[in-house]
């Protein structure tokens, strides 16, 4: 069902803006579509059902084949319309249905004859539909149209053609690239569109040639080029090339001057585009930035909202690195926090938090509490975000910040938004002490009204830690024990846990807890009752701890630093015995899970490709295994295994795949060996390697196995030396040799003699996701608060068209090689836009997190934005080079 269209910043909630296509749905749609057969063709009507079909099909609905190919012949028929509108609704459609090669050809001729007509408007519908449906042997045929077409006096006719040129470029690459003489004359067009595009299609067919691509910023930056658009995609290009030079000094650093020089271009959109290509310099200097920052200045105060917003966007994320360069401009962003587009005004606030000084935090905190009443709950929190930095940044102004949090947490909101608060308090308790008793009765104050059952477990849990730690834990009591009456069982049952934590840390308290924790012996629920027995049972009737065993005591009221899914896995995996499970036995961090081995229909088991689950871990049995030989006893600690890569087809004779086993300065190649063929035997196996595609890699050693008998997996070892801490790549061949020793089928012995044969294996890569570990955070948000963006890398990439939102999510997340969290790798039904979390360790354990944010891009493009955080520069940048070379 359809939803009504509601604007994201209308300060008119109470009215809803109608959409047209409420309630439509596809069932009576294709009903409707059977006026395309009409012999009179109401032209009106026609574009209606159009309408609606591209509505559904944009809105993620899918079409069966029986209904699609209907909907195409029946739309085919309208060609014979004269009606310039609906033509144009059914090229729409014919690129949208997307037919297969088989229907294709029922259209082709049609188009053609359009391709070829006097109408301008069909000759560039016609292009561009032709080059969406068109494959490989019919493009040949239309490549000297489209080449003139480039070139078209029409800008129209040569826009499609380009823009259809991009779109081929990542089909038919080779065909594309013979245009590139016209492209270039199109670049000289004094159309402001056709060079838009041309500029657009000229880089992408040189963007593997660093030189080229050069020598085009070069050529283009001295002036030829006009169309506002296509200065804007050379400031971005003009940007890589500066980023790719590596110059950080100013006297040395490339092209800066032609940047500068487009800050008093006549159009805003190239002023700004050049303002943030300067601010997002590698290495930026105070000189450099200065113009950029007194363009953005203005552009805070132009009537033009689009402006405003770009302005103290840019600025907001250039206060990060150099707050103290946006400080000229704060006057002029007070005066947005009144702004009517609450984007605007909430980028203002953020961007005054960061870049005040500890005088003005007062004045800021009596206007943000006029506005936070105004927006919505996702600007509260960046909001409340940027509260926790100041406080941190100014510890003595902790009093006014956490009762402005306070008074915030009190006021209506949702889950997340009151979680942001919460997560923000407990922040600045830690490492704030003198915040420690007001931030502790405020949470307190919080859970007497809270609706949230998670918040409040999770205060409760908080207060159980710090609270025994103040100067009065007393005052806390009643508000713990108000819970065990007045909530939910599962709060009722943290309640208990937090008595109890203070009646094992506080003589003083242990009588009274004793009597409360008795108490709750009466309750309805059994988790109640039963940790209240557990308490108690601990506890002694005079208030005292019993000589209980150190192990329990611990468990019970100390620090919980067992990961819970290593908990639950090590609970499954226990069996009842005379022996007690032990909680040291839980490994403390979060273990890389290998993906089982996919065994290929047919093929038999190889080999330790997937040792026995259960603990120890698969990792453990891959390292136990590898100290038993002798030449990698000195490789040093394993950090990762990767999950089997098959060598060989499906039922072949021999069946081979290899894992790859990453040290810090070595590389172990193990290849899992599977022999098929009952009447032989195989001895002397050994894979030989050929690494004159790795040059940075140096064989160590190479292990044989000795016999490998049929339907018996056997492994063989070879070991390369590397740079040490570096994510080293390289593509190795390999070569299966043995010797062949024919077996008696009925005695079941093997020949004296053998011969010596070789069996061609499939290449291996070494890439640098290789070199990332799988490590899960429990709290994303807080580890990339920690995190910092010091050493944060973001830009953006265009994934071309993918069959769905999810398909392009998994791809990226099995590229990189990284840690879902929090669930984020589900992507909701019909979503366009999703946002993905992962996390991980580099060699060398640094940590690097990632946040991937996904949105359609057209009907099926996908376009991803990737910010990533770690404690190295050259990791964020390698993330990304994975990304853009995957």
């Amino acid at each position: 069902m359809a939803q009504p269209l509601v604007k994201k910043d209308d300060d008119r909630d109470d009215e809803a803006d109608y959409s047209p296509f409420l309630g439509i749905e596809k069932g009576s749609v294709l009903q409707e579509a059977r006026v395309f057969n009409d012999p009179q063709l109401d032209a009106r009507r026609c574009s209606q059902v159009i309408t609606k079909l591209l509505y559904l099909l944009n809105q993620g609905e899918t079409f069966t084949k029986v209904e699609a190919t209907e909907v195409f012949f029946a739309v085919t028929k309208l060609f014979q319309s004269k009606d310039t509108g609906l033509r144009r609704m059914v090229y729409l459609m014919i690129k949208e249905i997307s037919p297969s090669a088989d229907e294709v050809i029922i259209v082709t001729s049609s188009l053609m004859k359009d391709m070829n007509s006097k109408i301008d408007m069909y000759r560039a519908n016609a292009i561009r539909v032709l080059c969406r449906i068109t494959d490989g042997t019919l493009l040949s045929q239309i490549e000297r149209y489209l080449k003139q077409a480039i070139v078209d006096k029409n800008p129209v006719v040569a826009s499609a053609a380009l823009v259809s040129g991009i779109h081929l470029l990542q089909t038919n690459p080779e065909i594309v690239k013979r245009w590139s003489n016209e492209v270039q004359e199109a670049v000289q067009s004094r159309a402001a569109l056709v060079q838009f595009h041309a500029l657009g299609l000229l880089h992408q067919i040189r963007q593997n040639d660093r030189l080229a691509v050069s020598k085009l910023v070069t050529s283009l930056t001295r002036g030829t080029v006009r169309s506002p658009l296509a200065q804007c995609l050379l400031i971005r290009y003009t940007s890589q090339v500066i980023h790719e030079s590596g110059h950080t000094q100013s006297g040395e650093r490339p092209f800066y001057d032609y940047l500068e020089s487009c800050l008093r271009h006549k159009s805003d959109m190239v002023i700004f585009e050049a303002a943030r290509a300067i601010t997002e310099l590698n290495g930026v200097t105070s000189r450099e930035l200065t113009p950029a920052i007194t363009v953005l200045q203005l552009f805070l105060s132009s009537t033009k909202p689009v402006l405003r917003f770009a302005a103290v966007r840019t600025l907001n994320k250039v206060a990060m690195t150099h707050p103290m360069a946006v400080t000229n401009c704060n006057i002029d962003m007070e005066s947005l926090i009144s702004d009517q587009n609450r984007s605007i005004a909430t980028l203002a606030i953020t961007t005054l938090l960061k870049t005040g000084n500890e005088s003005s935090v007062d004045r800021l905190m009596k206007q943000i509490t006029n506005f936070m009443s105004d927006i919505a709950d996702e600007f509260k929190i960046v909001v409340v975000e940027a509260i926790r930095s100041l406080c941190l940044k100014f510890p003595l102004k902790y009093r006014s910040l956490m009762n402005f949090l306070s008074n915030i947490l009190r006021e209506e909101g949702g889950f997340d938004y009151k979680k942001a608060i919460v997560d923000s308090i407990v922040i600045l308790i830690r490492d704030i002490p003198n915040a420690k008793e007001a931030g502790l009765l405020h949470l307190c104050e919080f859970i007497e009204d809270c609706e949230f059952t998670y918040l409040s477990t999770q205060i409760l849990h908080f207060l159980g830690i710090e609270g025994p730690k103040t100067s009065d834990p007393s005052k806390y009591i009643r508000y713990i024990y108000n819970r065990v009456h007045l909530e939910n069982a599962i709060v009722r049952a943290s309640a208990v846990s937090t008595l109890a934590k203070f009646g094992a840390a506080v003589d003083a308290l242990k009588p009274r807890i004793f009597v409360l924790l008795r108490r709750c012996l009466f309750d309805s629920d059994d988790e109640v009752r039963d940790r209240a027995t557990l308490y108690l049972n601990t506890l002694g009737g005079d208030g005292s701890v019993v000589e209980t065993d150190k192990d329990v005591k611990d468990f019970l009221f100390g620090p919980f630093d067992v990961p819970l899914v290593n908990l639950e896995t090590s609970l499954k995996n226990y069996e009842p015995s005379e022996e007690a499970f032990d909680i040291n036995s839980v490994p403390k961090e979060v273990k890389f899970q290998p993906l089982a081995e996919k065994k290929a229909p047919g093929k038999k088991p190889t080999g330790l490709g997937a040792p026995p689950s259960g603990p120890p871990s698969t990792a453990d049995a891959y390292e136990r295994m590898l100290s038993t030989i002798p030449e990698c006893a000195n490789f040093g600690k394993l950090f990762k295994s990767s999950a089997p890569v098959e060598l060989t087809e499906a039922e072949t004779e021999y069946a081979v795949n290899v894992i790859k086993h990453i040290f810090d300065r070595h590389v172990v190649f193990q290849y899992n060996c599977t022999n098929t063929i009952p009447e032989q035997l195989l001895e002397d196996v050994i894979v030989t390697v050929d690494a004159s595609d790795a040059d940075e890699f140096s064989e160590v050693f190479s292990k044989p196995l000795r016999s490998l008998p049929y339907d018996s997996p056997g492994q063989t070892f070879v070991a390369f030396e590397k740079p040490e801490g570096v994510p080293t790549v390289g593509k190795f061949s390999n070569v299966l040799k043995f010797i062949i020793k024919e077996v008696d089928p009925t005695t079941g012995e093997a020949e004296d003699d053998g011969v010596e044969d070789e069996y061609q294996l499939e290449d291996l890569e070494i890439v640098a996701a290789d070199y990332v570990l799988k490590v899960g955070v429990s709290n994303f948000r807080n580890a990339w608060e920690s995190l910092g963006p010091d050493f944060e890398r973001v830009d953006e990439y265009g994934l071309g068209p993918r069959e769905s939102l999810a398909e392009a999510v998994n791809t990226v997340i099995n590229l990189l090689g990284l840690e879902p969290c929090e669930g984020t790798e589900e992507v909701p039904p019909n979503s366009r836009s999703h946002t993905c979390l992962l996390s991980g360790v580099f060699t060398g354990n640094i940590k690097v997190l990632v946040r991937l944010s996904f949105g359609l891009d057209g009907p099926k493009d996908i376009a991803m934005k990737l910010s990533v955080r770690s404690e190295d520069e050259t990791v964020s940048d390698t993330i990304h080079e994975i990304v853009a070379s995957g």
